[in-house]
């Protein structure tokens, strides 16, 4: 094979693509359709309860459409970080939407599915034998932090998506996946560059995100060749540059230059971007240098407490003016008056219209228009004490008697009724961490079973 085609339906599954532009794509004869599923981005919740942020019905909408188009050559279809979190009941979801499709669309088909969640126990082994890493979290892992964690994943790389393309599965629902990893995996196993495979990768993760205009819930192709790979959007109306595909490259990048992944580090130093055409760019030059430990990242998430919050709108001059006090009013009358310590909760108030974005990173903390919106969040060891002390905290704020208040009514407007919304628990990410191994499939088990269409629709 001189070249490897891949085709991107979009950003997540779940966030819908024009049927059109997958039929173009599948005009361009791909030899895979890979989708990323999952993200940290949306934050602890969903790992630590295990929901999805889009809904399953939308996800069966986009994978009904991408089995049909698998169908038709009978490509493979792979799936990274299925449920979002990755966590093992996004995966059993998944598969089981997967199951009702074949049978509905009458494909009979072989299914992986990796599954990438780790013991707690056997996580405190590689603790305890110093084969766990600090990363991105600030403070080191500890066994009290692991006991609390709900759920545990690993980020896997390339290597137990190939085994499942070795064993001739036709949809592989993958586990937590580095983003890039569900790409780059066939092309790779095929003797192409890493490097090029997961360049290509990072980019086909987002959709035509990396298009202008740029669109998550659009489609990307990428042609994979021996020194160069090529983005070219199924969509005519959208187009690839050179400055767009190298933004969507350092997207979400702290270093420009150096990408870790698991198993080593893309280097960007020499990576050229170039315009082909008026809508395809060329990439040349990017490198891999392989770790001499692999590792894969850990991430767990454990609850924290019960949220409640309300959310409120003033335009008084007056109020806004003074809006500083009144907020230490209330955090004073929550212990005076209401009998609750500082220990005892957490509370956030976030005002928009000045600093409710970037809070104290905010440059221009400075309120100039004529209303802002108010966001008070407690957060405390149950739902009851945080329910009690959010609507303490609005009604202080709402009946405060400041200086210069024109009126009786009320110093807030509530959108909603009622007032406070109790979200029940909030998860904290317990572990993001790194973890050495010796072998890269060790940690993600995988499980084959096979749908047979025919036999379903006979018995039925």
């Amino acid at each position: 094979m001189n070249e490897i085609r891949v085709l991107s339906p979009n950003g997540a599954i779940g966030y819908g693509f024009p049927e059109s532009s997958i039929a173009e794509g599948m005009k361009r004869e791909p030899h895979v359709i890979a989708v990323d599923a999952g993200s940290t981005d949306p934050g602890p919740h969903y790992l630590g309860t295990g929901d999805v942020a889009l809904s399953w019905e939308s996800q069966k909408n986009d994978l009904r459409i991408l089995m049909q188009a698998r169908g038709q050559t009978g490509i493979p279809l792979i799936v990274g970080s299925a449920g979002l979190s990755g966590s093992r009941t996004g995966v059993d979801k998944t598969v089981e939407i997967i199951r009702e499709l074949a049978q509905e669309l009458g494909q009979s088909i072989k299914i992986a599915r990796i599954y990438s969640d780790l013991d707690k126990n056997a996580l405190k082994l590689e603790l305890g034998n110093g084969r766990v890493r600090d990363f991105d979290h600030p403070q080191s892992l500890t066994e009290d932090a692991i006991e609390r964690s709900t759920n545990i994943v690993a980020q896997m790389g390339v290597e137990p998506v190939i085994e499942a393309l070795k064993a001739n599965a036709d949809v592989i629902i993958c586990g937590r996946a580095y983003d890039p990893a569900v790409f780059a995996a066939f092309p790779i196993m095929h003797g192409f560059d890493p490097a090029l495979a997961i360049h290509a990768g990072k980019v086909l993760e987002c959709g035509a995100y990396a298009c202008e205009p740029s669109s998550a819930a659009d489609a990307m192709f990428a042609t994979i060749r021996e020194d160069h790979f090529l983005l070219d959007p199924p969509n005519p109306d959208l187009r690839c540059t050179p400055a767009s595909v190298a933004a969507e490259t350092m997207y979400e990048k702290e270093d420009p230059v150096e990408l870790h992944l698991p198993g080593g580090v893309l280097s960007l130093r020499d990576s050229v971007f170039e315009q082909v055409t008026d809508r395809a760019v060329r990439v040349s030059g990017t490198a891999f240098t392989p770790s001499k430990q692999y590792t894969v990242k850990a991430e767990g998430a454990a609850p924290v407490g019960f949220r409640s919050l309300f959310i409120a709108g003033a335009r008084d001059p007056h109020f806004i003016d003074q809006l500083d006090h009144i907020n230490a009013v209330s955090r004073e009358r929550i212990h005076s008056r209401a009998g609750y310590a500082p220990d005892d909760y957490s509370l956030i108030i976030r005002v928009y219209g000045r600093d409710g974005v970037m809070g104290a990173a905010e440059p221009t903390p400075v309120i100039a228009s004529h209303e802002i919106g108010i966001v008070g969040e407690v957060v405390a060891k149950t739902q009851d004490i945080a329910h009690t002390i959010c609507a303490f905290v609005h009604g202080v704020m709402l009946h405060y008697d400041y200086p210069g208040r024109q009126t009786t009514a009320g110093n807030l407007a509530f959108p909603y009724s009622p007032s406070d919304f109790d979200l029940g628990a909030v998860y904290e990410f317990s572990i993001y961490h790194l973890v050495e191994v010796d072998d890269p499939c060790a940690l993600f088990p995988i499980f084959y079973e096979t749908v047979d269409a025919s036999k379903e629709r006979g018995a039925a």
